[in-house]
């Protein structure tokens, strides 16, 4: 059996993957801020701020997972909490590193979490590929960052495949959660014009990208986790409106009110156009199961 451990194990992203590769056969541990279990998965104790880690999470490893990070629409954005945006992300893949630096033996790959918002929070109907520049808002240079610590990991031959997040959809968490829930109320709006892109996978296609990328020994670099149609943000909403069963009738939201709600730069992040290419990623042979909104919601409420 190969060992994967993950940093970040219990949010929503690794909640789902941990599921998918224990179907698959993996065994799976955790680094987390406590010791113990969670059900039957060991979680071995870090703290990335103190620069600390049990050793014994390294032990047997084949890959790790980093999914490590603070939400990004947790708290509003001012200098501290941005602070620690960049510093949970930064901070934990430093610490993993300076970890494996002194062993003998180490992980077959390290696959780590980025976003789609390293391109910038506003590309308007640029198409990105992973090969067009970093955007200069702050997450773009959150994503940067986080990226650059990963590639120290190369330096110790230990291949590395950072994935390039987009909108996840699962009604477990995430934007989608949080836009059901004023649907459902009947208080669904368009945000903005609604014309801007919005970049979007189904919550097991991007858990299957990263279960690939530790079996695919030809991945290397970054891949943009998406779906190959992004929609208008106009698209999601009446989509998922219909799929709930709950027309959207409400005026927009207007730009000025959300960057009143939600301060300018994070209101951009909701505003902006992001329309994201999924091509490398399917040029390895890595097909997913949703590629069009409609059906990917229909699975997501199908219960």
């Amino acid at each position: 059996m190969e060992n994967v451990l993950i940093a970040g194990g219990t949010g929503l992203i690794g909640s789902r993957l941990t599921e998918l590769l224990l179907q698959n056969g993996y065994g799976v541990t955790y680094l987390s801020r406590t010791a113990g279990k969670v059900g039957d998965i060991r979680k071995f104790a870090w703290n990335p701020t103190e620069g600390k880690m049990d050793l014994d999470a390294l032990l047997d490893v084949d890959y790790i997972i980093n999914l490590a990070g603070a939400g990004v629409f947790d708290h509003k954005w001012n200098k501290e909490y941005k602070g620690e945006i960049l510093a949970s992300r930064v901070n934990a893949t430093h610490l993993i590193y300076e970890k494996l630096k002194g062993r003998s033996k180490w992980p077959k790959a390290f696959i780590t979490a980025s976003a789609i918002g390293y391109y910038g929070a506003d590309t308007g109907d640029r198409l990105n590929t992973e090969e067009s520049p970093v955007g200069d808002d702050f997450l773009a240079g959150v994503c940067r960052q986080w990226e650059t610590a990963a590639n120290y990991m190369e330096s110790l031959g230990i291949r590395t495949v950072k994935i390039r997040v987009g909108i996840v959809l699962s009604k477990k968490g995430g934007a989608l959660e949080k836009l059901e829930a004023t649907v459902k109320k009947g208080a669904g709006a368009i945000l903005g014009s609604g014309k801007q892109y919005v970049s979007w996978i189904h919550i097991d296609d991007l858990c299957k990208l990263f279960i690939k990328a530790l079996k695919d020994d030809s991945m290397g670099g970054a891949y943009n986790a998406v779906a190959p149609n992004p929609v208008t943000s106009e698209e999601l909403t009446k989509t998922l409106g219909e799929v709930l069963h709950k027309p959207i009738i409400l005026p927009n939201i207007p730009a000025f009110a959300l960057k009143l709600m939600l301060g300018g730069e994070r209101a951009e992040t909701v505003l902006g156009s992001s329309k994201v290419s999924a091509e490398k990623a399917l040029k390895t042979g890595f097909k997913l199961e949703f590629s069009e909104l409609k059906p990917a919601l229909e699975n997501i409420y199908k219960s």
